[in-house]
């Protein structure tokens, strides 16, 4: 439990200082609590160039010719489906969330994880997504400085620069914000065409 809270409190430093806080957007037209969504997504492909199946071992080329060996766990049980020739395509999705919310406003706080696999006999492939949602309560607002103190919910502060100063009126001390992470991860494999 203490690891999460420390990661929990390292993302709310990351948020703040990556993304700012409390920009507009539309969660602002539809509540008067201001919020803001930033995200980032990659998307990766690559050449299955080799393939031992009994060390659970695949080699990738990916498109600026560089080649990786890669271990597939024992999960991945469609493995033996997977051909040299075969494209592979993994997905990221990191968003973070961040919605100033009325003080005393119930949240629902915490994490999930969901896996999706292939099924038997598909072609390999599968999901990951992890959340996980705290509230921090606003300590301090230093505009001069463009900085922002905030208590997460193991009762520790953090203070972190804004992307944007200007969202520093958006807020005040006391204010609660709804800090939602999302981490995505998706992989595919087709036969070359």
């Amino acid at each position: 439990m203490k690891k999460v809270s420390v990661m929990v409190m390292a993302w709310v430093m990351m948020a703040f200082m990556v993304y700012g806080c409390a920009a507009g957007n539309k969660t602002e037209e539809a509540t008067e609590y201001p919020g803001v969504v930033k995200g980032m997504a990659a998307i990766m492909t690559a050449t299955v160039v080799g393939i031992d199946l009994e060390k659970r071992i695949v080699t990738l080329q990916d498109q600026e010719g560089d080649v990786r060996d890669f271990r597939v766990g024992e999960e991945a049980i469609n493995l033996p489906q997977v051909k040299v020739g075969d494209i592979v395509t993994i997905k990221f999705l990191e968003s973070v969330a961040v919605e100033v919310v009325k003080p005393g406003t119930a949240a629902a706080a915490g994490e999930n994880t969901t896996i999706v696999r292939a099924k038997p006999g598909e072609m390999p492939g599968g999901m990951v997504t992890h959340q996980a949602v705290i509230t921090a309560t606003v300590k301090a607002i230093d505009k001069d400085a463009g900085t922002i103190t905030v208590m997460g919910p193991a009762g520790k502060t953090v203070r972190a620069r804004v992307e944007d100063p200007a969202n520093l009126d958006k807020v005040m001390v006391g204010d609660e914000l709804l800090i939602t992470f999302t981490e995505a991860r998706a992989i595919s494999v087709e036969h070359a065409q």
